[in-house]
């Protein structure tokens, strides 16, 4: 706050600001869009948030969060680009360079293309219409994922990797359809997944008298009773009911339940002196997360959840209300609860609620919970350690993983294209060959203008890939058995020209319509702004 007890403000207006937030957006789309394709060139980035101060990526999210700009109109274009690649990275997990090189394609055709004859208002109402007029036909033209396109989608989005594509498509295969695959660091050098085909919880056994393989300090129980409650257990008494049969039966039994110091204490000095099989876990996560988990979990092991907060008294509780797993496996920090395949009717309606769930949450956060909780459900758990010899070079291999890793399940949500930029190219040759909408006309000027703006956007990622492999774009138009297969493009890896999806180069078609849908967003925003207010710098 100034000593005017206001803040003061610049304004920046007409050519001017447009001038400068172009300034902003080439700024950001040179650094990004230099990452593009096969042959696309890494970023090294001085920051604070990573070990000695740097870090080296080819993740266009990671380099376009990494900029900030000293003047303060450039600035504001280029948190507006991070919007577009930031929300098509929340969304589909990739695609966030190809999201940044439409937007500023978009940007640069529409300051070129729209005149003070035009009226604005209505061009940027037609590239929207047209845009997803070009996405419904993307939709179209897609096709579902096989298991030899799930290697190339996952080969591609690492890079080229052909090592890292075999891993993350393998722990996929493993995982099932509605399976989740995550990415951690490696505590070593190496690269490899884990599948795990069951639940796993985030917490261990609550003693480690429980331990009953001292190999691997784990506890390992085979066709296991399980208890799921909320309840804090103070006192054994209160779920003598269903303690007594087990021991009497030689029963085996996983408590997943809150349970005070007395309790463990009760229970592993009886495993440690009468030998007996049982193990105490607590509850998964916190809050409402905790609640939800352990619905699922006692859903899939076929157990009645006892909740404080419905009102259940643990004190009622019998042999029935226990689930059954095969085997689980306690470790010191997680869980893992193995059961049968078979998914109950029961099962197929928490998950179809999931989904539907899933895809009205905007947040990725909450999005990647509902994905695991699926994936407890009905599929398995990958979890992909990437490793390597340096920090910098686990973190570059990171990212890539991680891209790959989402692409990949945004593949087998809605499908693949030809990669490249080449089913975008396409659409901008359509665009340009049949200028007329239904009615069998232009839209006037206006239509006119909007279809050349977004042709220009929609063949630059193409072009982009080409360049950043030194070559020229006419190569695009050499591949000309186009007209008759649309999926007839160039190979930059290879230098060849051939069927993309032959030659396994490929795209999720969910990355490819969120990178064009949000880029239109931003840029329209863009071209609609005449005036800038920000804060006057000292």
């Amino acid at each position: 706050m100034s000593e005017l007890g206001y803040i003061p403000k610049e304004l920046c207006f007409d050519d001017e600001a447009r001038t400068k937030l172009i300034n902003g957006i080439t700024k950001l789309s040179k650094a990004v869009k230099s990452t593009l394709g096969p042959r696309g060139q890494t970023v090294l980035i001085e920051s604070t948030d990573h070990l000695q101060g740097m870090t080296v990526t080819k993740d266009g999210v990671t380099v376009a969060r990494s900029i900030d700009l000293n003047d303060a109109v450039e600035n504001l274009a280029v948190r507006m680009m991070k919007q577009a690649s930031e929300k098509t990275a929340s969304v589909a997990g990739d695609g966030t360079t190809t999201a940044i090189v439409l937007t500023e394609a978009l940007v640069k055709a529409g300051m070129e293309h729209i005149s003070p004859d035009h009226n604005k208002t209505e061009v940027i109402r037609f590239i929207q219409d047209l845009s997803e007029k070009v996405i419904a036909r993307l939709e179209k033209k897609s096709k579902k994922i096989t298991k030899s396109r799930l290697l190339d989608v996952a080969t591609i989005s690492a890079n080229n990797d052909k090592e890292l594509g075999k891993i993350i498509a393998s722990a996929y295969n493993e995982v099932g359809p509605d399976g989740v695959v995550t990415v951690e660091r490696s505590q070593t050098d190496k690269t490899y997944a884990e599948v795990t085909a069951g639940i796993r919880m985030d917490r261990g056994y609550s003693s480690n008298l429980f331990i009953n393989n001292h190999k691997k300090d784990e506890c390992i129980l085979e066709d296991v009773r399980v208890l799921v409650c909320d309840h804090e257990i103070n006192n054994v008494l209160q779920i003598q009911t269903v303690l007594e049969p087990i021991i009497k039966g030689g029963l085996k039994l996983l408590l997943i339940a809150p349970c005070s110091g007395n309790v463990v204490n009760t229970l592993a000095a009886n495993v440690a002196r009468n030998g007996l099989q049982l193990c105490a876990v607590p509850p998964p996560s916190f809050g409402f997360r905790q609640h939800e988990l352990m619905q699922d979990i006692a859903l899939a092991v076929g157990a009645k959840y006892f909740s404080e907060k419905t009102g259940d008294d643990l004190s009622l509780i019998h042999l029935g209300d226990l689930g059954h797993a095969d085997k689980v496996i306690v470790g010191k920090e997680s869980a893992v609860l193995i059961k049968s395949n078979q998914v109950t009717d029961e099962i197929s309606t928490r998950i179809e609620q999931l989904k539907e769930q899933q895809s009205t949450t905007k947040n990725k956060g909450e999005r990647d919970f509902i994905n695991s909780r699926i994936a407890s459900l009905a599929g398995g758990i990958g979890c992909i350690y990437v490793g390597g010899v340096s920090d910098i070079e686990q973190k570059e291999k990171h990212d890539r993983v991680d891209d790959a890793v989402c692409a990949v399940r945004s593949a087998l949500q809605e499908g693949i294209l030809p990669g490249g930029g080449l089913a975008l190219y396409r659409e901008g040759v359509w665009l340009f060959s049949n200028e007329t909408d239904e009615d069998g006309e232009f839209g006037g000027k206006n239509g006119e203008a909007a279809i050349d703006i977004l042709e220009a956007a929609l063949r630059a990622p193409a072009e982009q890939i080409l360049e950043n492999a030194g070559k020229p774009s006419s190569l695009l138009v050499n591949t000309s058995d186009s007209t008759e297969n649309d999926s007839w493009g160039y190979d930059v890896k290879n230098e060849c020209s051939g069927d993309m999806y032959k030659m396994g180069i490929i795209d999720p078609l969910k990355v490819t319509k969120h990178a064009l849908r949000n880029a239109v967003s931003v840029a329209t925003t863009i071209l609609s702004t005449n005036a800038i207010v920000t804060h006057a710098r000292a």
